[in-house]
């Protein structure tokens, strides 16, 4: 009993001390960040994307910036931390530098599709306190995306917003809401393609490692939990109320593929 009480306690003090340090955040290509936040935009936190920063705020455009330089039809990897959550979605897109205050823009042009825990998991495969594959695990996961042949040579950015994740401040069955990230790169040529490429989904994760599907709590639809027009009223001393969150409880985690925008 008293192993028990340690091991959630010790799984609360972890998961206030991410509040504060980040969930789920893009780490390659280096992201905007964010003063108020630590780093991340999570929608329950009152940031609504679609960046964890708007353009205005973003140092691409410095002198001294050093922005990563691609071509058209690069293959580059995306990387970003478990941050000892399982489950959900992470879709990535792309727009000119100009549009990444839109959301309209990203809706628009989304490349890829991919569970969030595609090549990562939790560190012990035999803790099932929270679930099946639902412990905790710092691992960082990857993809990889084509750099668009129709975007024009400058400043684009990259979107990555994760959802359906699960297991918030150690209680099962619930779900969290969105989280953003953007990184700004620089377009220096590369072969033309005016067609679009359409977007790509890639299934498969810790859990259903040989099926095309995903883990995920919650909604396996963006916008669904995204806090539309609600934000936290934080009260002193008290942690919890700087944010929204969960987007839902008592929700087991359930297998499947993303379903179609909600935000055009």
């Amino acid at each position: 009993m008293l192993n028990s009480i340690l091991y959630t306690l010790g799984i609360l003090i972890l998961a206030f001390f991410q509040l504060s340090s980040g969930h789920g955040m893009l780490d390659y290509p280096p992201p905007r960040g964010n003063v108020k936040w630590y780093g991340t935009c999570g929608a329950g936190l009152g940031c609504k994307g679609p960046c964890d920063s708007p353009k205005k705020d973003s140092k691409a455009t410095s002198p001294y910036a050093s922005v990563l330089k691609v071509k058209r039809g690069d293959s580059i990897t995306v990387k970003w931390s478990r941050m000892n959550h399982p489950g959900g979605f992470v879709r990535l897109s792309m727009t000119t530098f100009n549009n990444s205050d839109s959301w309209n823009a990203f809706e628009k042009r989304v490349i890829k599709t991919v569970c969030f825990e595609t090549n990562c998991a939790a560190d012990d495969r035999a803790d099932v306190k929270f679930g099946p594959l639902a412990g905790p695990g710092k691992k960082m996961c990857s993809t990889s995306i084509k750099i668009p042949g129709d975007l024009p040579n400058g400043l684009v950015t990259l979107q990555w917003m994760w959802y359906g994740g699960g297991i918030y401040y150690a209680q099962k069955d619930t779900s969290f809401g969105e989280y953003y990230s953007c990184s700004d790169l620089s377009i220096i040529g590369g072969p033309v393609d005016n067609k679009q490429q359409s977007p790509i989904f890639q299934g498969g994760d810790a859990m259903y490692p040989k099926e095309n599907v995903c883990r995920y709590w919650g909604s396996n639809r963006p916008g669904e939990c995204s806090f539309a027009n609600k934000y936290p009223k934080p009260k002193p001393g008290d942690l919890l109320s700087d944010s929204l969150e969960p987007c839902t409880r008592k929700t087991p985690p359930k297998k499947g593929v993303p379903a179609m925008r909600l935000r055009f």
